[in-house]
């Protein structure tokens, strides 16, 4: 079972010294990997569905991981997730491949299609889209990273007779993990992801998801060159040894964990930077990462 850590743009850790400690206290503490959330803009005031207080910081992802990469020799680099719909692929294509070849191959890039449609008011992108950008996106991205010509035409994105390197140092991409816990989440992770990552899944509701995986991979065509869909879930909270085990026995690859929601949240003092930093070392303990 891997595990790795949510919540490095978020609350205290946007400050670049206290980045760097929970960087350093995670690889030292046995913890493969370590993944960004990301909201670009936030509502104000607050309103369902989104999640977090308009004061609420969050770094950006690509520069978040940028500095994740200087200040880490192993600990693997996790977008998770990146609201791809909002996106220009072709540029976030380059952004991402710079951050696999800095980090010397370790990005894992981690995708999802976003639920908040003030957020795409915003940004200029029609809400209603976000299904069919998704998609495409994936495949513009892919085709950037690989093809020796690369050459695309879609509903959104054209190109042809263009080069963007370095390609990521990974092969022949880095492994992109499609977020999301809708049939559509589900249809695209089979059918374009290497990995599903669900985002606060208790055990149940892990189990259910497995099974409408499974259920959608009867039905939809998965490339062979994709391999096995690896399986990363977020829990909602702490987890022990036994919780762990439970969840890797329902088959989940990597539990990427979170002390509390309330890490989310607009509080970027000492303490809750004391107390995740000690949930780190509490958690290394109880699984036996080092």
């Amino acid at each position: 079972m891997k595990v790795g850590y949510f919540g490095l743009n978020q609350g205290p850790f946007c400050q670049p010294e206290n980045m760097a400690r929970l960087l350093h206290r995670l690889e030292h503490s046995g913890f493969e990997s370590v993944w960004t959330g990301e909201h670009v803009v936030l509502m104000d005031p607050q309103e369902a569905p989104s999640p977090v207080p308009p004061e609420t910081p969050f770094l950006d992802t690509i520069a978040a991981l940028s500095f994740a990469a200087a200040h880490t020799e192993q600990l693997k680099l996790g977008s998770g997730i990146i609201l791809l719909p909002q996106r220009n692929p072709v540029v976030l294509a380059k952004e991402l491949a710079g951050v696999d070849v800095l980090s010397g191959g370790r990005l894992l890039f981690g995708v999802g299609v976003g639920y908040v449609p003030r957020e795409f008011e915003t940004i200029g992108v029609p809400y209603t889209e976000r299904g069919a950008r998704m998609s495409e996106h994936i495949e513009v991205i892919r085709t950037l990273w690989t093809e020796e010509r690369p050459t695309f035409k879609g509903r959104f994105s054209s190109f042809s007779g263009i080069q963007s390197h370095p390609h990521p140092v990974q092969t022949p991409h880095p492994p992109i993990l499609v977020g999301g816990m809708s049939d559509a989440a589900h249809r695209r992770a089979v059918a374009q992801g290497n990995g599903w990552y669900g985002f606060f899944q208790d055990l149940d509701a892990t189990a259910a998801a497995l099974r409408a995986l499974d259920e959608v991979a009867r039905k939809v065509d998965r490339p062979a060159d994709l391999g096995r869909l690896e399986i990363s879930v977020t829990p909602p909270g702490p987890v022990d040894a036994e919780t762990a085990r439970r969840y890797e026995d329902l088959g989940v690859d990597r539990l990427i964990l979170m002390r509390s929601i309330r890490d989310m949240g607009p509080r970027s003092d000492d303490e809750t930077r004391n107390t995740v930093l000690a949930f780190v070392e509490e958690t290394a303990s109880e699984l036996k990462l080092a």
